[in-house]
């Protein structure tokens, strides 16, 4: 997208452009967590199954964790929300002194 054709963004447009890097982000690391899983399997485990559910179910799952930071801002840590400050509280008004200096 170049800077000629910007067109203001929509919520709905965000928020699809949004879904889109979640899913691939997902497909990218539960790949690479296949991908670890497989080697670690052939090499270090004798093809046993369990290295490739593991290591894919923790992509899937820092996929879930950075599509979750990116859709609810108060999860990234660090960040801290602070509340909106009251309004200023008029000034007291009581019962008038029956003085009165003319």
């Amino acid at each position: 997208m170049s800077s000629k054709d910007s067109k203001p963004s929509t919520s709905d447009s965000i928020v699809g452009q949004k879904y889109d890097r979640c899913l691939a982000d997902l497909i990218l690391k539960a790949g690479v967590g296949f991908g670890v899983g497989v080697v670690a399997s052939v090499i270090l485990f004798r093809r046993r199954t369990w290295p490739i559910s593991l290591s894919t179910g923790f992509g899937i799952g820092a996929a879930y964790a950075d599509c979750d930071r990116s859709f609810n801002l108060a999860r990234v840590p660090g960040t801290r929300i602070i509340p909106a400050s009251p309004p200023p509280a008029a000034p007291a008004v009581g019962p008038k002194s029956s003085t009165h200096v003319v």
